[in-house]
């Protein structure tokens, strides 16, 4: 098989879980199918430096995404260039942006959630309108549609998608790092961690309320920290961090592999009550690093999470602010999710991502053949 995979994603200034994913799937891809051929591509980042991650093959389509995204969505042009060599399959790797393939060409799509439906008021309107058409598009057009949870499957078969054609891909955790290689933890005081980009749907105010309630109502020495890229509609939070809350809180912005490494090691637990996740990678992540681990009791974090980290209401102040003291005080509790975590995410690895995701090439391009 050639393969081109979109990557994208690897640029954006807030890359998120799919820039994770991408990033995997460029390298676990050659290595679980070392006799095809997966070829990297991106639209023209002309005076952008290349960022960490991004495959040293990859080729440019020579437009700018501005340009060359609305007119994959609308008028399905350009197809890739004829300069990229005879491709078998294209692999969408996000719907705001799925090129045209030609005849006998398979299209791959991954749908990684459908929180632009969920909430579409969180979206900053010219990506919402894409990742509509982005939908629209996979439902016509594409042979596999990959998804990474039951719970995503299960959404975007109610929009008209045969289960047929979806395959799920559940994502993986990097095993935690020799703690020789780690940077020292970055916080004197104790503290609650959130990892992800800093935008509406991860519940950040909320969040924050919910931290301030817990460690004035139970006399908590813990801090806060919001570990990740500054994404879009930021007024809610900064308001919510300007009030008189009390409850230190810390914005340390993007931060590199070890710097996060560090963090999650120096976590007394980590927080992650986002409204709706297509997979939810922090949650897997803390897990791997052992860290007693509140999350959402929505969407597929159950799924993920198993019963390795203690799940609540999301939308439910209290009970947030109630499972950050238990989470934190509980010792019982907290020595049974640091044994269970490291368990539940070794059951998900990249090489079993990389195989899923081969096989699903393998059912599209049979399907690209009727």
């Amino acid at each position: 098989m050639r393969i081109a995979l979109h990557v994208d994603q690897l640029w954006f200034a807030a890359p998120g879980g799919i820039g994770t994913y991408v990033s995997r799937l460029a390298t676990e891809l050659p290595a679980a199918a070392p006799d095809d051929d997966v070829m990297p591509f991106s639209a023209s980042w002309a005076g952008r430096p290349t960022p960490d991650g991004v495959p040293t093959a990859t080729q440019s389509v020579g437009m700018p995404i501005r340009a060359l995204y609305p007119m994959w969505a609308w008028s399905r042009r350009p197809c890739l260039p004829q300069r990229f060599g005879p491709l078998d399959a294209i692999h969408a790797t996000n719907p705001a942006a799925i090129p045209p393939a030609r005849p006998g060409q398979a299209l791959v799509v991954t749908i990684h959630d459908l929180a632009f439906e969920r909430f579409p008021d969180l979206y900053p309107p010219r990506w919402l309108r894409l990742y509509r058409r982005g939908l629209e598009i996979a439902v016509r057009e594409a042979h596999a549609v990959l998804t990474p949870s039951r719970d995503a499957a299960a959404a975007v078969a109610a929009r008209g998608i045969e289960r047929e054609r979806i395959h799920i891909t559940p994502l993986a955790a990097d095993p935690p790092v020799e703690r020789s290689a780690a940077s020292a933890p970055p916080y004197d005081a104790p503290y609650v961690l959130f990892v992800g980009t800093l935008e509406p749907r991860k519940n950040l105010p909320r969040l924050v309320r919910a931290f301030r309630a817990a460690v004035r109502d139970a006399s908590l020495p813990h801090e806060l920290v919001l570990a990740g890229a500054t994404g879009w509609q930021q007024d809610a939070l900064a308001n919510e961090l300007a009030s008189d809350g009390g409850g230190r809180v810390h914005l340390p912005g993007r931060v590199g592999a070890h710097e996060l490494e560090a963090l999650y090691r120096g976590a007394d637990a980590v927080a992650y009550p986002s409204l709706y996740e297509g997979f939810g990678l922090p949650v897997l992540e803390a897990l791997a690093h052992g860290r007693p681990t509140l999350s959402s009791s929505t969407s597929s974090i159950p799924e993920v999470a198993g019963d390795a980290a203690l799940l609540v209401d999301p939308e439910d102040d209290d009970a947030i602010a109630a499972g950050l003291v238990r989470i934190l005080t509980d010792e019982p509790l907290r020595a049974e999710l640091m044994e269970k975590g490291p368990v539940r995410a070794a059951s998900f690895s990249w090489a079993a991502t990389a195989r899923a995701t081969l096989d699903a090439y393998r059912d599209a391009m049979e399907r690209a053949r009727i």
